[in-house]
């Protein structure tokens, strides 16, 4: 059984976290979107290349090893945001159910 100090609990941390959620989802985005721009600015030095090889010259570069890095840490961030406000919410629809059935029982 869920108590209602857990659901307030649960309540509290989707209200408490949700700058903290959006600020993750939009850093993640960012990131991702990002990464296109910086493989092209890095490609950009290598114009006496052919395509291919200024890509892997973009690929390879310190800075876009970086930045994948980086999304890495923001998707892990982002991800675990989400698995927990999701864990919120499932108590709090469980709790519901449980309550909406135990008042249908009282009638």
């Amino acid at each position: 059984m869920i108590s209602d100090d857990e659901v307030q609990k649960s309540l509290d941390f989707l209200r408490d976290t949700a700058d903290q959620s959006a600020k993750f989802k939009a850093e993640r985005i960012y990131l991702e979107e990002y990464r296109k721009s910086l493989k092209a600015l890095i490609m950009k030095q290598f114009t006496d290349l052919p395509v291919s090889a200024q890509e892997r010259e973009a690929y390879a570069s310190p800075r876009y090893q970086d930045h994948i890095k980086a999304l890495q840490t923001a998707v892990f961030n982002d991800e675990k945001q989400k698995f927990l406000r999701v864990a919120c919410e499932a108590k709090i629809e469980a709790w519901r159910s449980f309550s909406a059935n135990h008042r249908s029982m009282k009638l």
